[in-house]
């Protein structure tokens, strides 16, 4: 797997199998597929207003910006048009969003150095974790890469409207865009396990320094199931920063590897 097969929280949907529906005959009328991009025409449309509040209680506490609020909510409420054509994502209601896309992407600034660094988000989807890092890291250099046409080309429009200057999108398959370029940590979240992360990346492990992995509360199973593998491919797991989200929406935890060699030296 080299890139995100699904948009965050997404849910995989099949077609009923051949021969559910005694009036359809497989053999004369193939089942029809289902396209997993394909809109969520119910997405539920907030307001700014609505948006930026959700934003405010997921961020109390924090340090941030208010103008990275702004534009976190901008970003939003693309996201919640866009989906109604194009599934980026299954999570709509403003306070989840504020919590599970924008506070979980955010805090990765807080805890991994990226000032002046260059950085990867692979499998971007609708830019979680990457956009949300470059609006409050401008002095990182953050690609979007994702493999699918209708989420760049929503990225591409997005960074363009909200001036993201430091951010750009990318369409290619993760070990081919890794193949040619070396970058100083990638990103990935909701992606795969650890375990398959690291084997996704064992052809192109000397492209970056670190890799930052975004899990949820199963994060100990996950490094325990990829220890030695991850051991065998020369990734070191550096830090582990578990922390919470707001409305008992659930744990979190930003994990840290070393990649063996950092740009090959």
């Amino acid at each position: 797997m080299t890139e995100k097969l699904q948009p965050d929280g997404a849910a995989d949907e099949e077609a009923s199998p051949p021969g559910a529906d005694p009036a359809v005959d497989p053999a004369v009328e193939p089942a029809v597929e289902i396209d997993p991009l394909e809109g969520r025409a119910d997405t539920p449309q907030a307001s700014p207003d609505e948006l930026l509040a959700a934003l405010r209680w997921a961020f109390e506490g924090e340090e941030i910006a208010p103008a990275v609020l702004e534009l976190y909510a901008r970003h939003a409420a693309m996201v919640l048009d866009t989906n109604r054509v194009v599934n980026l994502t299954a999570i709509v209601d403003p306070r989840e969003m504020a919590a599970k896309h924008y506070l979980d992407s955010w805090r990765v600034t807080r805890q991994v150095s990226l000032f002046g660094r260059t950085v990867l988000d692979l499998g971007t989807g609708a830019g979680f974790p990457g956009l949300p890092v470059a609006m409050a890291e401008p002095e990182a250099r953050v690609a979007l890469l994702d493999s699918v046409q209708k989420r760049t080309d929503f990225l591409t429009r997005a960074v363009e409207a909200l001036g993201v200057k430091n951010a750009t999108v990318v369409r290619d398959r993760a070990e081919e865009h890794l193949a040619r370029n070396h970058y100083d940590v990638v990103l990935m979240r909701a992606v795969s396990s650890v375990r398959e992360n690291v084997r996704m990346l064992r052809k192109v492990r000397h492209s970056h320094k670190d890799l930052v992995m975004l899990k949820g509360p199963s994060w100990g199973r996950e490094v325990r199931a990829g220890e030695r593998e991850a051991e065998r491919l020369g990734f070191r797991l550096d830090t582990v920063w578990e922390h919470k989200l707001p409305g008992e929406m659930g744990a979190r935890a930003i994990l840290v590897y070393r990649a063996p060699g950092g740009h090959g030296q």
